[in-house]
């Protein structure tokens, strides 16, 4: 793209003067897939009670997501910079809508598993059209502000979906819950065609060759990852991973188009930012995943009272969300991102402590959300704000990537800590159904089992909240040493809107 068309490309997407609309309807996109996530955690107890789901088939309908939409980012990233990222999300939100309903009807923990694979897909071209489309409508003197409304409607969602979800999960059977995506989808799909423009980045021929080799090498590596906590560790599926990625690293950098723009991590606000949060899902991805389960089987909490019981961290992160975003007119990126990280890692701290109660929890969940409601913003901030307009989608689809492989080894690494320390917790004459899982335990519908079940689960939380504090502290190491500290100035106002478009 020439100088003169870039520029033009970046006034008549910043002078739009529906660019806040836009943001709702993005906001709307962003709410179906964070509704999702937030109330399969829920509905994990009743899964493996109602679906006679196994721990380990609970892992793989959360991970078949994963797996998919990892896999497939780059492509759809890609993809919707040439033929348009409105086209992509609405293709993603009704492949995603639909998924939903057949995850819905399953009768099998297979068919909910691959329910799940296909709304993997539907979320791959969601996500990256989101944000590519974020950064394109609004300048930096607005960027941080739509980041911020973007991550608290993110929060909301973390509200809404354990509050309805916990609704139907007491009233309804479990696969109720994968009914509120259709509705949110369907709002999405009509408000995108009625507000929001078409927009492209520059024309590139597609990179087939790169295609193949990233869904090949992200799709097995993450399928390594999840396989292990298994057993399943296939040296053949690992070498598959590794030599995939390395012939796609070898091929971007000789091919004229390439489809991944390898220059971004040569820049140390993209790279540091994006790493600082990878590590960060990977601290804190598994333990957010157990705390359903200990409100449900140690505090026995009824779904409906566990969704309300996180509403600390939702409310303490939207508030600093804002916070966030207006210190960033004062204070750099690195600064925020590093005194967040520390924070969160407080917050892990004080949890590692965790007793039979609610008290600790509340404090934890609190001081976390203060700690990401300060990071987020500048985080995406300053990754964003290092990848070109043109190059938007396949941009954003790289930041999702790694923040998802670090959630699946998340899943897979932490899950397995968690497992482990829950089984060596165990008394050793405890029936193995117990020293598999705390559902097990409960469900022997003997006193004592599920009473030293309750104090396992316990203590594996207490190590896993320390392996959190670990990561986080990593996290801001790594923000501390690789991002530039870039001094605040002043935002330009804003141009004038036109009347029209």
């Amino acid at each position: 793209m020439s100088e003169s068309n870039r520029t033009l490309f970046e006034v008549a997407f910043m002078s739009h003067p529906r660019r806040w609309w836009i943001l709702v309807v993005l906001c709307l996109s962003l709410l179906t897939l964070v509704v999702d996530n937030t109330v399969l955690n829920l509905a994990i107890p009743s899964l493996m009670r109602d679906l006679g789901a196994s721990p380990s088939d609970v892992q793989w309908i959360i991970d078949a997501y994963i797996l998919v939409f990892a896999g497939l980012l780059l492509t759809s990233g890609s993809l919707s910079d040439r033929y348009g990222r409105r086209l992509f999300l609405v293709i993603g939100l009704a492949f995603f809508g639909g998924a939903s309903v057949l995850a819905m009807l399953a009768t099998q923990p297979w068919q909910l598993i691959g329910a799940r694979a296909l709304m993997g897909v539907g979320g791959s071209l969601v996500m990256p059209s989101t944000m590519s489309i974020m950064i394109t409508v609004f300048d930096d003197s607005e960027r941080r502000k739509a980041f911020a409304a973007w991550s608290s409607v993110a929060m909301v969602g973390v509200i809404a979906g354990p509050t309805l979800g916990g609704f139907l999960l007491q009233h309804y059977y479990w696969g109720s819950v994968f009914l509120l995506n259709v509705p949110i989808a369907v709002v999405a799909i009509v408000a995108a065609f009625v507000l929001m423009p078409e927009s492209k980045g520059e024309f590139r021929p597609v990179d087939p060759v790169g295609v193949v080799l990233s869904v090949i090498g992200m799709g097995a590596l993450v399928y390594a990852v999840v396989s292990a906590p298994a057993g399943d560790w296939n040296p053949v599926v690992v070498g598959v991973a590794v030599l995939a990625l390395l012939g796609f690293v070898l091929w971007e950098r000789r091919v004229a188009h390439a489809m991944l723009p390898l220059s971004l991590f040569r820049d140390r606000q993209f790279s540091g930012a994006s790493f600082s949060i990878v590590l960060l899902s990977f601290g804190s991805g598994a333990l957010m995943l157990a705390l359903t389960q200990y409100l449900q089987f140690v505090l026995g909490y009824e779904p409906l009272k566990a969704g309300l019981a996180l509403l600390p961290y939702v409310a303490a992160a939207m508030v600093f969300n804002g916070v966030g975003a207006g210190l960033g007119k004062k204070l750099d990126n690195r600064t925020l991102i590093v005194a967040g990280l520390l924070v969160m890692a407080g917050g892990f701290g004080l949890l590692s402590t965790l007793d039979r109660g609610y008290g600790v929890l509340i404090a934890s969940l609190l001081i976390m959300g203060v700690g990401g409601g300060l990071a987020g913003p500048a985080a995406y901030a300053s990754l964003m704000g290092a990848v070109p307009p043109e190059r938007a989608g396949v941009g954003s689809a790289l930041n999702d990537t790694v923040q998802q492989v670090g959630a699946a080894l998340s899943v897979a690494v932490l899950g397995s800590v968690l497992a482990g320390v829950y089984t060596a917790s165990m008394p050793g004459s405890a029936p193995e159904a117990a020293r598999d899982s705390i559902s097990g335990a409960l469900a022997l519908g003997d006193p004592s089992v599920a009473e030293a079940g309750r104090e396992a689960f316990v203590s594996a939380m207490s190590v896993g909240s320390l392996v959190g504090l670990g990561f986080s502290v990593g996290a801001a190491v790594v923000a501390l040493l690789v991002l530039r500290r870039v001094p605040v100035s002043r935002a330009q106002p804003a141009q004038e809107e036109p009347a029209s478009v």
